[in-house]
């Protein structure tokens, strides 16, 4: 075969991905399982149609004819001829001339374009959708807008979301390989054994991106992975440190373009480029396996071993050097899912051939046979492609359908505060051992006693009682603001305490998720699309510190990627009256406000907010930045600005008002006792204020003007009202209940500007120069100059006019006559401000994160709770559901709690991550909130908590989706595809490979709906990985959580499951009957568990979880039978919709009157997590 054609193979082994049988991960995993028969297919198949598709010209092979002209030459010239006077070597010659086909060239020209067009999109695991105008051009889709936005991945889904990048580890298992679950070929999996294992981490040294040794890495030069530097020890790059689990090893990288120093020295004289990755792999593996310390000694040992492969083989590689190809891979392949590679591929294909192949030129001048045979090239060219694309679309369509697939839920837990938890569970909470050492962990409550305890220790105080192990009822009574979290309980104390519950869904005060927040997104969709009034994301910067993990070369597209597919899943959860803020810093704030645009529209751009910060880089080269972004943007800008409290903020001084308010009204002080106070509290802070200016270096005549509450101090009058808002003596205030209310006075005039005539014209009911008699004297008062801003009377309902407004008691008259009347002002209708564009805002989240734990360094600048909630409070209402995608450190749920805790409201808030810090620090950081307002080292300054219902969810990532595929094919399939008509182009198998494969022989695995495992609900397994690591463990899946995401129920109730036990009959008839009653049993073998809501288009459903004993008409006459003790079937059933696991008969026992419906829960589960129109 011709070189070009070897190429070619290459090519397509790289393209199929079969070039990597070392990578066991992803659809690697999945592609060397048919590694043989599609190399077979490649090079047996597909690849000889070339050769096949040109041998119609094998009578005009140019190579055959000038054989056959040099065999008559030489014939000629034994018999002293002269060849070029023979007929023969005339026709010969004129044949080559005109008629004779170069095969050879004209398959390798076939092998060498189908080479170029295919090797211009791909690299290294993606296709990269590069629109080719010409060599070093590229074209960009553009449909007539005045502006667009374009990036290189646009037509991609983003999926680099795990921690592999910081942080990979991975077990040593005794002296053999280290084992993975996950992938079977029709074998026995094979399951990480984890006792006498030992853990070893790759983590990346922090150091500033593209710089080393004082070598400034040249612009565009590919990251790698190189080993940390051998430092003082000569082996800094390698340590022992404590874990989890005991001691594991940890071996430092540095992540970074290579540089010739990165050599070793003996290798480095003469090298003017720098390693490549494998090399500095190999560098690594001779390094660390040269260390000599003893007490590393039996780590290097395990480490120098040689791998064993996932088919059981030893392979001529050690350990090490297998994970550091696992990990250096991972951060190099599969960034990214196009998201209809086939549709991107033949388009170009077809410009490809017009523009690379098919020239006019050419053909104009040419014999029909020559045009014949160029247009035969064409041909063959399209065709080969074509199927090429077939199988590369399958599969990227494939690995699309796993991605899109809306992921399971594979571990539900709670945290409740002790008020909502029944008192007769609390026996069983006072003697867990691990509740009540976690307790110890955040809260410190061995530290309670009754010598030391706050005043105001709970929720609801109670007779004080002291911390013992184990704790005991009293003591929980007594704070019942510690959140009892039922991952440290049984799951049936679990089932018991939801089957407690009613209006589940309607008291959760927030939900955490663990997960990529696109899966997330995605499970949420039915739930929570148009029903969030205010999202606030805090994405990765993007910068040195913060970069998500990104494709060399691709880092903004990459962003742009990431953000787009959120950016859009956010957009659908919004109301049309919602608004989403986006924290950003100059980095990549035009990428987001580009994308922002693109899904939101220009038209419903609100405002780019200037956060200032207090911070000063001495070391800048030019300009030190001391600001950041907050982009807002609507859903629907019209529609928001309707409502007048959109995008508005708390005067400041307001809370600190309503809070003196509150504790002064229980005691009912007089008028002037209330504004004394008021007047007490303005000039503390003005006092404060003023301390603050000077012990800033400022002058306090400049800053004066500044102080935050001037806009508060006119509003130092007071007064009470009753329930009807009419104003009440101060006497009588106790008696009626009187509430206070803070006012100002403000004039009523009429704007400068230019009015109506019919405000100067005495006679007309808009007149607004009237004279209002004063109620003591009756004599009238003057207007002022412009007028007033209101007609004096109005009938219209509704209307506001001067005595309208004097009845309501808000019209301020003077002593006499003499004074202009003023309008009365309540602080509480105007208590909002119209947001401003620069906020000047100097919260520390970190000092707020180190208050809470303890320890700081916790989280990449973390957000103040402070300056989230005034976003919080532009958008959103007391009892709106406020949703962050990039949850990091907890920030909005910690400002969604002290919002609630300071105003009662019930706000609701969504916080979805990925990252390992969800348990570390977002987590915790909610119900270390939850529990008290104030924090310092780590322990509550008060145990004033709130009362919380958490719902924490984790769900199954793509990595499981992938890593839980089953590849089968059955006796049938083989059979039917080994036939005879089945083989040849463009027949069944061929048809089957390119197209059908994967879909079809990966059916029924657990991670695509194995629907034959719903037989029972509590056993539906998946292999689920730690984040950054290649540790399995297999979990139970939450199907009934995951049912109600996926039918976006809004949960009523979540009963206990029940059990039951019966004998069976056959009546005369032979038919079945249960012989005898169904008798409750806790071993009995007939399993039911209810769930009961609301679907989003109002339907009251009852869905029916039941385990299948394989026997369906004992299963269905059970089902029948407890169905009709329940009640179900009664004519006046609450319910629109049932659901039902399995085939059942339940619509059998309707009556006519009935109007529900059955519906099985596997074909609707199927439909929905499959289902992906719009993304």
């Amino acid at each position: 075969m011709s070189q070009k054609y070897e190429k070619l193979k290459t090519l397509l082994h790289e393209l199929f991905q079969l070039d990597q049988p070392d990578l066991d991960f992803g659809l690697y995993r999945v592609m060397h399982a048919k590694s043989a028969e599609v190399s077979q297919f490649l090079d047996k198949d597909l690849l000889p149609q070339v050769q096949a598709a040109f041998g119609q010209y094998r009578t005009a092979d140019k190579a055959e004819i000038e054989k056959e002209l040099a065999k008559a030459i030489e014939q000629a010239q034994s018999l002293g001829a002269d060849p070029e006077t023979l007929p023969k070597v005339k026709d010969l010659r004129a044949r080559i001339k005109n008629d004779a086909v170069d095969i050879g060239a004209l398959e390798s020209e076939v092998y060498d374009h189908l080479y170029s067009f295919f090797r211009r999109y791909y690299s290294e695991g993606d296709f990269l959708a590069k629109r080719v105008y010409k060599p070093g051009v590229y074209a960009i889709p553009y449909e007539g807008e005045e502006v667009t936005l374009h990036w290189a991945n646009k037509d991609q889904y983003y999926i680099k979301t795990s921690e592999y990048l910081r942080d990979y580890c991975f077990r040593l298992e005794g002296s053999s390989s280290v084992q993975f679950s996950g992938f079977s070929v029709q074998t026995e999996n094979r399951t990480l054994k984890t006792e006498n294992c030992r853990r070893v981490h790759f983590r990346l040294v922090d150091a500033v991106e593209g710089e080393h040794g004082n070598v400034k890495a040249a612009e565009g030069k590919d990251r790698v992975f190189i080993l940390a530097a051998a430092g003082d020890s000569g082996r800094d790059f390698i340590a022992e440190e404590d874990g989890e689990q005991g001691k594991e090893l940890t071996i430092r990288f540095e992540y970074r373009p290579a540089t010739a120093i990165d050599w070793a020295d003996d290798a480095r004289d003469g090298k003017t480029k720098p390693p490549a990755q494998k090399d500095l792999i190999a560098l690594a593996v001779k390094r660390v396996l040269a260390v000599a310390d003893p007490s590393l000694a039996a780590w290097i040992a395990d480490l120098g071993r040689s791998h064993v492969t996932t088919s059981g083989e030893g392979a001529d590689y050690t350990r090490l050097e297998a994970h550091l190809k696992r990990y250096t891979a991972r951060n190099t392949f599969d960034y990214f899912i196009h998201k209809d590679l086939g549709g991107f591929l033949r388009r170009e294909l077809d410009f490809y051939i017009k523009n690379e192949v098919m020239h006019l030129d050419d053909v104009e001048d040419e014999t029909v046979p020559r045009v014949e045979q160029y247009l035969s090239k064409i041909k063959v060219i399209r065709r080969i492609a074509g199927k090429i694309i077939d199988f590369l679309a399958q599969l990227e369509d494939f690995q699309k359908k796993l991605w899109l697939k809306k992921k399971f839920v594979v571990e539900t837990s709670w945290c409740i505060t002790l008020d909502r938890i029944p008192e007769e569970f609390y026996p069983e909470v006072a003697a867990n051992d691990g509740q009540r050492e976690e307790w110890v962990k955040l809260f410190a409550i061995d530290e309670i006693t009754i010598a030391n305890r706050d005043a105001q220790h709970g929720l609801f105080p109670e007779p004080a009682v002291d911390y013992s192990v184990p704790l005991t009822p009293g003591f929980l009574k007594a704070h019942a603001s510690l959140p009892l979290d039922t991952r440290f309980f049984s799951s049936i104390f679990s089932e018991r305490l939801l089957n407690a519950s009613d209006g589940l869904d309607a008291n959760v005060d927030g939900v955490l998720i663990h997960s990529d927040n696109f899966q997330a997104l995605r499970l949420l969709e039915a739930r929570c699309d148009d029903s969030v009034k205010c999202v606030y994301i805090d994405p990765p910067y993007n910068t040195a510190s913060s970069a998500i993990p990104y494709k060399n070369d691709y880092k903004h597209s990459s962003f742009a990627a990431m953000m787009h597919d959120r950016l859009e899943g956010l957009w659908r959860t919004l109301t049309k009256d919602g608004a989403i803020f986006v924290s950003i810093d100059k980095a990549e704030r035009m990428v987001v406000q580009h994308v922002l645009d693109e899904i939101f529209g220009i038209d419903n751009r609100v405002e780019e907010l200037i956060w200032a910060m207090n911070t000063n880089n001495s070391q800048a080269p030019n300009y030190s930045t001391n600001h950041e972004y907050v982009l807002v943007y609507a859903k629907h800008r019209a529609t928001a600005e309707q409502d007048r409290s959109m995008f508005r903020e708390p005067k400041p001084g307001y809370e600190e008002v309503l809070d003196l308010v509150s504790t002064l009204n229980p005691v009912y002080p007089t008028v002037n006792e209330i504004e004394s106070e008021l007047r007490s509290l303005y000039q503390k802070h003005q006092i404060a204020y003023r301390e603050e200016i000077e012990a800033q270096g400022l002058l306090w005549d400049d800053e004066e003007r500044n102080d935050p509450w001037k806009g508060i101090y006119p509003y130092c009058h007071a007064e009470y009202r009753d329930a009807h808002e009419k104003i009440v003596p101060e006497v009588e205030a106790k008696a009626k209940e009187g509430r206070i209310w803070i006012w100002a006075s403000d004039n009523i005039s009429m704007p400068a500007t230019k009015q109506s005539p019919t405000t100067r014209d005495p006679s007309h009911k808009n007149y607004r120069f009237y004279k209002p008699p004063h109620p003591v004297t009756g004599r009238y008062c003057p207007c002022p100059s412009r007028g007033w801003n209101l007609p004096y009377h109005d009938d219209s309902p509704d209307a506001r006019s001067f005595v309208h407004l004097d009845r309501d008691g808000r019209i301020v008259w003077g002593p006499n006559e003499n004074n202009v009347p003023r309008l009365k002002r309540f602080l509480h209708e105007v208590g909002t401000n119209v947001g401003k564009s620069i906020i000047v805002d100097y919260s520390d989240g970190e000092k707020q994160t180190s208050a809470m734990f303890g320890r700081s360094g916790m989280f990449l600048a973390p957000k103040h709770a402070d300056f989230v909630s005034r976003f919080i409070l532009h958008a959103a209402k007391s009892t709106s559901a406020i949703l962050d995608c990039f949850g990091g450190s907890g920030s909005t749920a910690h400002a969604v709690i002290n919002l609630n805790r300071g105003d009662r409201g019930r706000r609701k808030f969504i916080l979805i991550e990925i990252a390992d810090y969800f348990d570390a620090i977002l987590k915790p950081r909610v119900l270390k909130a939850v529990y008290s307002r104030d924090w310092r080292a780590g322990k509550p300054v008060s145990r004033q908590g709130i009362s919380q219902c958490i719902k924490i969810i984790r769900l199954e990532s793509y990595e499981d989706t992938l890593n839980n595929l089953e590849l089968k094919r059955t006796k049938e399939q083989r059979s039917l595809l080994d036939l005879a008509p089945a083989q040849g182009a463009g027949k069944l198998k061929e048809q089957y490979m390119l197209r059908y494969m994967l879909d079809v022989e990966t059916r029924g695995s657990q991670s695509l709906l194995n629907v034959q495992a719903f037989s029972d609900p509590t056993a539906y397994r998946l292999k689920v990985k730690r984040p950054g690591s290649d540790e399995s463990r297999e979990v139970n899946v939450d199907l009934l959580e995951t049912f109600n995401w996926l039918i976006g129920l809004t949960v009523q109730h979540i009963a206990a499951p029940q059990t039951f036990s019966t004998s069976f009959e056959r009546d005369s008839e032979k038919r079945l009957r249960l012989d005898g009653r169904l008798k409750q049993d806790a071993l009995g073998p007939y399993w039911f568990r209810t769930v009961t809501g609301t679907t989003p288009d109002g339907r009251r459903t009852l869905i029916i979880w039941r385990k299948l004993t394989g026997e369906p008409e004992q299963d269905n006459l059970v089902l029948d039978e407890w169905f009709t003790k329940q009640g179900y079937s009664a004519k006046d059933s609450e319910f629109d919709l049932i659901y039902v696991n399995g085939g059942n008969n339940l619509e059998n026992l309707k009556t006519p009157d009935d109007l529900w419906k059955v519906r099985l829960i596997e074909e609707d589960f199927h439909r929905l997590m499959f289902e992906a129109e719009g993304v």
